[in-house]
């Protein structure tokens, strides 16, 4: 008999358990007890909700403060909120904030204050100063007008450089369309708004909203009830009661029939691709643990599929994923997105049609849905390691109305998750037939393709919108003279900057100029010779951060104070770069196309090297450069923009030249051109 059971249990270990049925679901195992701890709960004299759960792991604590606001339009101020925001936690009227800065640093805390509320954090020893410091900053902010016009100015510093980005364009639209500029959601904010906002506008909007009202303090950490109870005794009794305004939110509806909104980004080396409907979703719905694990399988992670789709099996995107939102106010979203390569915009448009039908249509395999929740319970165990995680959840229970149990039953929530509960949230929630499919992206590359996109035997509808979600007309795509030359195009260019006599005469040309990059000044030095000599420095503060010089022969760069020689290849590019006026008697490059250049229509010449060159079709000026390079295994795509022609010693010269990086962008303005002279040898060295 002991034989018997030995022999028994080798054969178990070695694989008896395939005789198991898999064409039944198999039973969840028991989820991991999860046990929060029930916060001590009590009301401060304005109204004000105070939670308070005691964590004795480390000596650190942190006061989270949520003001639980429903949305609300700003209208023709839109971008209010952010501005304050922005003022808001910059000193008060009791403490400069350089010196409540420092404080801050010394005690090695961290604090940020917005107009949804703040959060502090240090060691529990330092407690009672950390809310004295917390709450003087939110309740007695120091609005002035010199910090409006600062923060105004990054903040439109930052929307121009969002206009070249496709995602920060595609988020907007999608907004725009989904909810309706009515909505609260649906709300964009522009240069001319934030330059109509005032500094009595900021301080009604902060007396308006920052109100007690609907405001949750969670303290998490090793502190006691009682010292709680008397900071916020001692702190909170300078913000009054208040009442936020009542908000009647409009519905938004989806569209009758799935179509493409379209907008064309003429800059654009990649299109944002969207898709999405309105759903009704809240935390408490007794579906929503079934919603988040079929979002995660269809695209929440990286083994979803359409990740697995369009970044594994093709290659077209560093990451695809999608969302199945929940919201106590209003409507809110299921939607997909994906940044991909224009050449592949309208096959990622119908790959992922392809994915949700699928998800809607096929039964997921009882292996994949083992996977997911075991990734959930991984995430959610390993979340409860941050104090800043209870402190979301105890608050969640309250904002969201749901159950005092709902993170303690929620991993068992989670197991119990069927396939054909995947299955029917998927036929519910999500809706091919009633699809926007958002795309931002260039027309000149994409469109084409996106218009005769075939689904269901009939073409998707595109209707064309602008960055700010506005209809429009169809995008006129440049086109070029079959018959152009590049020859045509450089004797177009050179008679338009002053004519052969002229630029011959340039020996030397330098360029002296600035810009600015989130509020620091940086200052640029370039100069080109007729010798074929190069040389460029940024500076930041006197101090060089970049510098690149060429002697005609041989050159270096030099990067935070690290020197590098030029190698074969980049001799060979500065050589291209270090020509005044290459167009002066060449025949180099070709006629590749026609694109348009910030509402100029452009023919491209392609150079030897790779370098595109975009000439007005209209006055024959040089208006972009595009220089596409290898960089850590990723395609790096750099556009130089030339505006403002002046005209120096008979010849016009750009005054600004612009050069993005991705979403980033630096306008240096010149401040002085040098024709033939300021210029010597020992520039280059």
């Amino acid at each position: 008999m002991k034989a018997l059971t030995l022999i028994a249990a080798l054969l178990m270990g070695m694989g008896m358990q395939a005789q198991i049925d898999r064409s039944k679901q198999p039973l969840p195992g028991p989820a991991p007890t999860i046990n929060l701890g029930t916060p001590q709960e009590f009301k401060a004299k304005n109204g004000t909700t105070v939670l308070v759960v005691r964590n004795t792991k480390l000596p650190r604590v942190s006061a989270s403060l949520r003001i639980d606001n429903p949305p609300h339009k700003e209208g023709r101020i839109a971008g209010v909120s952010q501005l304050t925001s922005a003022m808001l936690g910059n000193g008060s009227t009791n403490m400069p904030k350089e010196e409540m800065n420092e404080e801050v640093d010394f005690l090695g805390a961290r604090m940020n204050v917005s107009t949804g509320g703040f959060f502090v954090s240090g060691l529990s020893k330092y407690f009672d100063r950390l809310m004295e410091l917390a709450t003087d900053s939110a309740f007695n902010p120091n609005f002035t007008q010199e910090e409006l016009d600062d923060e105004r100015k990054k903040a439109i510093e930052s929307l121009k450089n969002s206009y070249k980005d496709v995602g920060t364009t595609a988020a907007n639209v999608r907004g725009a369309l989904a909810y309706g500029k009515s909505h609260p959601y649906g709300e964009i904010v522009t240069e001319e708004s934030l330059n109509a906002i005032t500094l009595d506008d900021i301080k009604s909007y902060y007396a308006t909203w920052f109100v007690p009202e609907n405001a949750y303090l969670v303290v998490v950490g090793d502190v006691e009830g009682k010292e709680v109870e008397r900071a916020v005794k001692k702190n909170f009794k300078q913000w009054k009661k208040a009442k936020a305004p009542s908000i009647t939110i409009p519905t938004p509806k989806d569209v009758q029939y799935t179509q493409i909104a379209f907008v064309d980004m003429p800059n654009a080396v990649q299109s944002e691709v969207i898709a999405m409907n309105l759903i009704d979703s809240k935390m408490n719905d007794e579906d929503y643990h079934a919603k988040l694990v079929t979002n995660a399988i269809l695209g929440g992670g990286f083994d979803s599929y359409l990740n697995q789709n369009l970044r594994e099996d093709k290659g077209w995107t560093y990451g695809a994923r999608t969302s199945m939102g929940s919201n106590q106010y209003s409507r809110t979203t299921f939607r997909t997105s994906a940044q991909v390569r224009n050449e592949v915009t309208d096959s990622t448009v119908v790959e992922t049609l392809k994915e949700i039908n699928r998800i809607r249509n096929e039964k997921v395999t009882m292996d994949k849905l083992a996977q997911v929740k075991a990734k959930y319970v991984g995430d959610f165990v390993l979340a409860l390691e941050r104090p800043q995680t209870i402190a979301n959840y105890a608050l969640n229970i309250y904002t969201n109305d749901l159950p005092k149990d709902f993170y303690q039953t929620y991993l068992s929530k989670i197991n119990a998750v069927t396939i054909d509960d995947v299955n029917r949230i998927a036929q519910e929630y999500l809706k091919p037939n009633n699809l926007r499919i958002v795309v931002v992206g260039k027309g000149s590359e994409v469109l084409e393709g996106l218009e005769n996109i075939d689904y269901n035997g009939k073409k998707i509808p595109v209707f064309y919108y602008d960055r700010e979600g506005n209809k429009v007309a169809r995008p006129a795509m440049a086109s070029v003279d079959s018959n152009m030359s590049v020859q045509d195009v450089y004797k177009k260019y050179i008679d338009a900057v002053g004519g052969v006599d002229a630029v011959s005469k340039v020996n030397s040309v330098k360029y002296e100029g600035s810009a600015s990059l989130q509020g620091q000044k940086l200052d640029m030095v370039m100069v080109k010779t007729s010798k074929g000599q190069f040389m460029q420095d940024i500076m930041m503060m006197g101090n060089s951060m970049s510098k690149q010089a060429f002697n005609g022969t041989s050159g270096y760069m030099v990067a935070q104070g690290q020197r590098k020689d030029f190698d074969e290849t980049e001799i060979a590019k500065v050589k291209e770069e270090a020509v005044i006026f290459m167009e002066l008697g060449s025949n180099a490059g070709k006629i590749a196309g026609a694109d348009n250049v910030n509402g100029e229509d452009a023919v491209i010449v392609e150079m030897p090297s790779g370098k595109k060159v975009y000439y007005s079709q209209k006055t024959g000026l040089k208006l972009k450069e595009s220089v596409t390079n290898e960089a850590g295994g990723q395609t790096v795509t750099v556009n130089t923009y030339f505006k403002d022609y002046k005209e120096v010693n008979g010849v016009m010269f750009p005054m600004t030249l612009s050069q993005d990086f991705g979403p980033m962008s630096l306008d240096f303005v010149m401040s002085k051109v040098l024709v033939n002279e300021g210029v010597t040898d020992a520039d280059f060295n």
